[in-house]
């Protein structure tokens, strides 16, 4: 059972934009990051009434993170209101589907590239500028356990979300004079609305697979990513942290 902590200012001050933040991990990031005393840019491609309740305290804003004009809109947008970054989760990602390479289209290998690749690119691209004013940052990319281990069919999800941790990495060294962190997290099998759309027996194959036994929770990963985000976490950078239930163990 994951408790959630209610909160002891860890982030009290920072300025910090999540993606993909309506629903799942993102929003449970958020939230984690409202009540650690962050002043919180929540973006979505779409919201909900709903999604928009659930996150009290943040400030809600649409973004398809797959176009750069909407990048350049909303970290003018956050620049103008509160002169700086200090974190970047780069969460928003979709499945891709499960097709194997000789079955999957280009147009489905693009879209998954040019939301879970291209959207940390230019996530990364035009956050860098900001935590420059700021004087540092730290910036947490969505890997998945899946770019790491090698499995059949999911060709165009596990390139895309492989190439993030090529690109974590070279985005630490990049930076690191410059004290902005970049990190990863591989979450493993997650119980989240986009797990639940999956196939039953690709979820159950997971579950099986995965030593301690039984999914994860989303605010699992926000633990992580709070504290790859805090100043706890300053000489980490480079890092790829598997929230996976002991799954990459193996």
């Amino acid at each position: 059972m994951t408790v959630v902590s209610s909160g002891t200012g860890r982030l009290s001050g920072k300025r910090a934009l999540v993606t993909g933040a309506a629903n799942g991990i993102g929003r449970a990031i958020a939230r984690r990051f409202v009540s650690e005393g962050a002043k919180v840019f929540a973006t979505d491609i779409t919201w909900t009434d709903e999604d928009r309740h659930a996150l009290p305290g943040a400030r809600i804003d649409t973004l398809d993170v797959a176009l750069e004009a909407e990048w350049q809109r909303i970290v003018s947008d956050i620049e103008g209101h509160c002169g700086g970054l200090d974190i970047l989760v780069n969460n928003a990602g979709i499945g891709g589907g499960d097709a194997p390479i000789h079955t999957t289209s280009l147009d489905a290998w693009h879209r998954a590239h040019s939301v879970n690749l291209d959207g940390v690119f230019l996530g990364m691209k035009h956050a860098v500028p900001l935590m420059r004013l700021a004087g540092g940052g730290a910036i947490v990319n969505m890997g998945s356990i899946w770019g790491v281990a090698g499995t059949a069919g999911s060709a165009a999800y596990q390139s895309s979300k492989g190439a993030v941790s090529v690109l974590t990495r070279n985005g630490a060294i990049t930076y690191a004079p410059e004290n902005i962190r970049v990190n990863a997290i591989h979450p493993g099998l997650i119980a989240t609305p986009m797990t639940a759309s999956q196939p039953d027996e690709l979820n159950e194959n997971t579950r099986r697979m995965t030593p301690l036994g039984h999914p994860g929770t989303p605010d699992d990963i926000a633990a992580g990513a709070l504290y790859l985000a805090s100043d706890e976490a300053a000489f980490v950078t480079g890092a790829e942290l598997a929230i996976d239930g002991g799954f990459l163990a193996q």
